[in-house]
């Protein structure tokens, strides 16, 4: 026993060592990419220098496309590093090893240990949940704090009753509503588990939830604890939205609480997906967890019908989360990502049994890796090696810097080490064979490929030639800009707001430019070249995120657009 137990210990910090190795590998070896990145680290910048973090801003604007709690994330890894290229990723890193840990812990106590593993290898490899971690996104942070709101259900209602954990998964759904505004949905498992007492009250079922409905008034803590988290943030925004008697504050409330959750719920303005769009997500993103669905289904199906309530909790939860956002005309992969760890934990213990029964799941899992590998290498070789010219004209066709050529070479790596991996371990252990393979792929793309790509993606090339341009003294203004645009100015820029109409903030930024003709350019994308300004006096500094930017002086711009 004590030699299992040792064993079992080993096993666990090894993953543990793999995940950090996977999920934190590059991180600050590169700056934020678009969309969405440039956007959180500009507010949580902007929050460290103004002191507000309350209310964000994104330059000169109110945001009010999310809450601030993941900019303030960021904010306070970045007051605890001192480096934004660490900061911007910390959370996302934490969060998503904060999710493997919650995943293996409910794993063990639903199972054994092993089963606790299999779980968070499962969510671990999956596609879209690491590439997600190792992106700044909300999601990952949302995706934790509502499976720590399920854990806490969960010890209560199948291994309790423990209401402390009862009220801290309460409290974890109040942050997530802080977070995205859909930490409530956490709430949806109880709804599988008031099914089955209902069946167990009429002797339909015997199962049993290892939980009891006494309790009385302590049931409430867990809704109390979420609307207290919820209020702490709240009742101060209203506060000092009402104490400033501004029209646009007014505005920013009503966009957050209404616009930005029931609104894009119901009436989504962007998007927009079939009714069957997750079951492609699910296909391809939760790889390589549903290459087993097809063997998983069935198995599956034989518990709930004997009414397990662990399968019927999680399997419900899981089966919620996807048919609530396919309601919604809007779609994106990330909604349903907080599903992947409950469907993963409902998925390993019935694993071994099926790749041991069912030989070609595992045999088709090897094959896929070994396919993935092969087709990086000769496609790395041939971009290296065999046909350069070729692997230029990819980089040019994407707006990518030449001297990122390099990640072909990375390409070739991955490819030869995914072969090996496979050829080592065989079609048998497809599971070590998977993991030697997407192991190697993650962390080659975060210590190389992504850094190759870095000056391109993050705008981080064009804002360094745009300074070299208009030099020490120069003063810098944003029309039609990027977030990215912003953040990676080498000095303080002026914008004339961000979702106003590029005419406008083109009319602003010249008369802010006539005050001081001589220091003062204006920086612009292609799109808002207007015929004010003389496209040969303007100063061409290339191409970064699709788009061409150019700089000009007041001498490009003529004189009946001065007024």
């Amino acid at each position: 026993m004590s030699s299992a137990a040792t064993r079992d210990r080993r096993a666990f910090w090894l993953f543990l060592l793999l995940a950090v190795l996977v999920l934190g590998a590059g991180i600050g070896m590169r700056d934020p990419w678009p969309a969405d990145e440039p956007r959180f680290a500009l507010v949580a910048k902007q929050m460290v220098e103004s002191g507000d973090w309350l209310i964000p801003h994104r330059g000169s604007e109110l945001y009010a496309d999310k809450p601030p709690m993941f900019m303030d994330l960021q904010a306070s890894a970045f007051e605890l590093t001192g480096n934004w290229r660490v900061a911007f990723l910390l959370p996302s890193l934490l969060a998503a090893l904060g999710t493997l840990l919650l995943v293996y812990d409910l794993g063990r106590r639903l199972w054994n240990r092993r089963v606790g593993r299999l779980a968070a290898w499962l969510v671990l490899f999956a596609i879209g949940f690491t590439f997600q971690a190792k992106r700044a996104q909300i999601d990952p942070t949302v995706t934790f704090l509502i499976v720590l709101a399920v854990y806490g259900f969960l010890r209560h209602l199948l291994l309790g009753p423990d209401w402390r954990w009862w009220a801290l998964g309460g409290l974890a759904a109040g942050l997530g509503v802080v977070t995205k505004g859909v930490g409530v949905l956490a709430f949806f498992v109880l709804l599988p588990w008031v099914w089955l007492r209902w069946r167990a009250r009429r002797g339909v079922s015997a199962a049993d939830t290892n939980s009891t409905v006494r309790g009385g008034w302590r049931w409430a803590l867990a809704p109390a604890l979420c609307l207290i988290a919820i209020a702490a943030w709240l009742l101060p925004l209203l506060w000092v939205v009402h104490a400033q008697q501004d029209p646009a504050y007014t505005a920013y409330l009503d966009n957050l609480l209404f616009k930005q959750t029931a609104e894009r719920y119901a009436a989504a303005w962007h998007h927009q997906q079939p009714v069957w769009y997750y079951l492609e997500v699910i296909a391809l993103q939760w790889l390589p967890l549903s290459l087993f669905l097809p063997w998983l289904i069935p198995a599956w199906w034989r518990r709930l019908r004997r009414g397990d309530p662990r399968y019927t909790l999680l399997l419900g939860f899981v089966f919620l989360i996807v048919l609530f956002f396919s309601l919604s005309a809007g779609k994106r992969e990330v909604y349903i990502l907080p599903a992947l760890p409950l469907l993963a934990l409902a998925a390993a213990p019935l694993l071994t049994a099926l790749l041991a029964r069912w030989p070609w799941s595992g045999r088709l899992l090897w094959g896929l890796c070994a396919a993935f590998a092969t087709a990086a290498l000769i496609a790395g070789i041939y971009a290296w090696r065999v046909a350069p010219d070729w692997g230029l004209r990819q980089l040019d066709s994407r707006d990518i810097d030449r001297a990122a050529n390099v990640i072909w070479i990375w390409l070739t790596a991955i490819g030869a080490c995914g072969l090996i991996a496979c050829a080592i371990t065989g079609p048998r252990r497809s599971l070590r064979a998977a993991t030697a393979t997407l192991a190697v792929f993650w962390i080659c793309v975060g210590v190389g490929i992504m850094p190759a790509l870095n000056d391109s993606s993050s705008a981080r090339g064009l804002m360094r030639a745009v300074g070299a341009r208009i030099g020490m003294s120069g003063e810098l203004g944003l029309v039609a800009w990027k977030e990215q645009n912003l953040l990676m100015a080498d000095r303080p820029a002026t914008d004339f707001g961000f979702s106003k109409p590029w005419r406008e903030q083109l009319s602003a930024a010249i008369r802010w430019q006539a005050a001081v003709p001589a220091q003062r350019w204006i920086l612009l994308p292609d799109s808002a070249l207007d015929p004010c300004v003389a496209r040969e006096r303007a100063v061409d500094v290339g191409e970064s995120n699709r788009s061409h930017w150019w700089l000009f002086r007041a001498d490009a711009v003529a004189n009946i657009c001065r007024n």
